[in-house]
């Protein structure tokens, strides 16, 4: 099967999202310096994130079409970032224990916002989408902090919980996307490669 799109992400979770929209697709490895700019806002830096990671896609496959001759310059690049936000400040994956309980006891019993940013890219264009889902928590005690913590789930999630994991018995409901939640909007990322294929 030929090739629709590269997924320019490591995330397990992105490559079982991509895999249930049913497109053949390869994964690129690519290495993204993710840190905040002072003058970005939250969404500037999440579009931006899935912008340069698409982009490093699209220079990695150049690369390689020029060692190896491959005629993948017109396949897509897929690139994606998710960031938590309460309040205006971004939670990014938690350093250790006290910083992911820094973060879910400023999730605990309110309302925060998780964006997540789509860009397909080849060297000619470059489209982003970006899906902002309200989220919201129930109250939750140290000692369930401490033993989902224990789980270890919380260590590569951005704001330290995911929703498709046993984090998701912290969710009293939500307005928007489950799966950008998760990483990957279906709707819109189809959309997107609708555009390009």
């Amino acid at each position: 099967m030929t090739t629709q799109v590269f997924l320019a992400s490591g995330s397990p979770r992105r490559k079982e999202l991509l895999a249930l929209l049913g497109y053949q697709f390869e994964i690129l490895s690519v290495d993204v310096e993710e840190v905040h700019q002072s003058d970005e806002t939250p969404l500037m830096y999440v579009e931006r994130l899935s912008k340069d990671k698409a982009k490093a896609g699209v220079e990695a496959l150049a690369k390689a079409e020029m060692t190896e001759q491959i005629e993948n310059k017109n396949v897509p690049v897929l690139g994606s970032d998710t960031i938590v936000v309460i309040d205006g400040v971004i939670l990014e994956k938690p350093k250790d224990f006290e910083d992911a309980k820094r973060m879910l006891l400023a999730l605990s019993g309110r309302q925060h916002q998780v964006m997540t940013a789509v860009t397909l890219a080849t060297p000619e264009t470059t489209r982003t989408k970006t899906v902002i889902t309200q989220v919201w928590f129930r109250t939750l005690s140290i000692k369930e902090i401490e033993q989902y913590w224990e789980s270890g789930e919380p260590c590569d999630k951005a704001g330290s919980y995911g929703i498709q994991g046993s984090g998701g018995r912290f969710v009293s409901r939500i307005d928007g996307s489950y799966h950008a939640v998760m990483g990957l909007p279906l709707m819109e990322t189809d959309q997107l490669l609708h555009q390009f294929l």
